[in-house]
């Protein structure tokens, strides 16, 4: 006679339990296995450049670069960073404006702003006062 509080559970009861989860976790184990690998996207690439002059007296160059469909340059001018005076503020406001318009664009076309990268080209310093601040926008769409 079992003992107060006890239940004796019959041994085909328990076999049954540990080979349904046994089987379970075989089952979860397979499906995992069998699952797709992702795919890696495809993508189109665009690139744009702005090139900003710190030649004083607004002797300087500043253009954003583009390259067209048929691969040709596409110059858009910007203003120079520095007028007779020194810094020029307003244009610095127009080139911000400038680039943002062009960001825009992109991305109203359907390209995801990617990665952006900055360099400085300046000669030597004894040579003084000149040099370019570049900056590549890089743009990548899914195909």
């Amino acid at each position: 006679m079992p003992k107060f509080g006890t239940k004796q559970i019959p041994m085909n009861t328990t076999l049954r339990a540990f080979i349904f989860f046994i089987g379970l976790g075989l089952g979860a184990i397979t499906l995992l296995a069998l699952r797709p690998s992702p795919q890696a996207a495809t993508y189109q690439w665009k690139q744009f450049s702005t090139i900003e002059s710190v030649v004083p007296a607004g002797l300087g160059r500043s253009r954003v670069i583009t390259s067209g469909p048929d691969g040709q340059a596409i110059e858009k001018e910007m203003k120079n960073f520095y007028s007779i005076a020194g810094i020029n503020f307003t244009n610095v406001a127009l080139n911000d404006r400038t680039i943002v318009e062009t960001i825009t664009a992109y991305t109203a076309d359907g390209w995801e702003l990617f990665t952006v990268t900055t360099g400085v080209n300046s000669p030597a310093e004894d040579k003084g006062g000149t040099g370019i601040f570049i900056t590549r926008y890089l743009f990548r769409k899914a195909v």
